[in-house]
């Protein structure tokens, strides 16, 4: 039993932290009192007590109380006995990196087997994939795996970019890149932008989001796009 939202990021364009989410996570969190906050990416070096604040304030919002992990004196409890969970983004790094150092991977693993509702954005949503081998961020430090959740049987790319026809720029595109990957990984890659997100109910998994598309990525096929509500559960 899986209950998830796996979202591109925490903020679109115009908008306030989690705010185009609130009333999806009423649903998600709707018997769950306090979230457990993992501020373990830490975007641009913010501190994890100030990180947590900030995902305190938007879920006061829907009536949540909000805990950083970082403030457990056991960790690996308190994931064990979280109601619900909320790891946001940063680096995927970084982030990968310290649940390895806390032995929280397999704690996470069997929670959110078991039923406990997540929510992951950015990275949050990298770490629930299979690995974070298809994250845009850099390797500022060096975690014991790439290997991830396995929450979903595939890749994500958060806040995927489509090629810009009028842009000077001649580097990679992330579709180039993405293709590197299924020069050496055969697992699917799921493009996912900003204002989208997957929800994921046991061994369903569905693309949500403002009708947006998302672009999907498998090995040795033409990339393909895929519709607001279509069903992902098969890659």
């Amino acid at each position: 039993m899986t209950h998830c939202i796996l979202a591109s990021t925490s903020t679109i364009y115009g908008g306030t932290y989690l705010d185009y989410l609130l009333k999806h996570l009423e649903e998600l969190f709707k018997d769950t009192t306090e979230i457990i906050f993992i501020p373990y990416a830490q975007p641009s070096g913010i501190s994890y007590d100030d990180y947590t604040a900030i995902a305190q304030k938007a879920f006061k919002k829907i009536g949540k109380k909000v805990r950083g992990i970082h403030t457990f004196d056991d960790p690996i409890a308190a994931i064990n006995n979280a109601t619900g969970i909320f790891t946001g983004g940063g680096n995927s790094f970084v982030l990968i990196s310290t649940l390895y150092r806390q032995q929280l991977i397999q704690p996470l693993i069997e929670s959110l087997k078991s039923g406990t509702p997540y929510l992951g954005t950015s990275a949050g949503s990298n770490i629930a994939g299979m690995s974070i081998k298809t994250t845009n961020d850099m390797p500022i430090v060096y975690p014991p795996s790439f290997d991830a959740l396995g929450v979903v049987p595939f890749n994500i790319n958060p806040h995927y970019l489509d090629p810009d026809p009028k842009s000077t720029h001649k580097g990679e595109t992330r579709e180039t890149r993405i293709k590197e990957f299924h020069h050496f990984n055969a697992i699917p890659v799921i493009g996912l932008r900003e204002g989208s997100w997957l929800h994921v109910a046991n061994d369903i998994i569905t693309l949500e989001g403002k009708n947006l598309t998302a672009r999907i990525f498998e090995q040795n096929k033409t990339p393909y796009e895929v519709a607001a509500g279509s069903l992902l559960s098969t890659l």
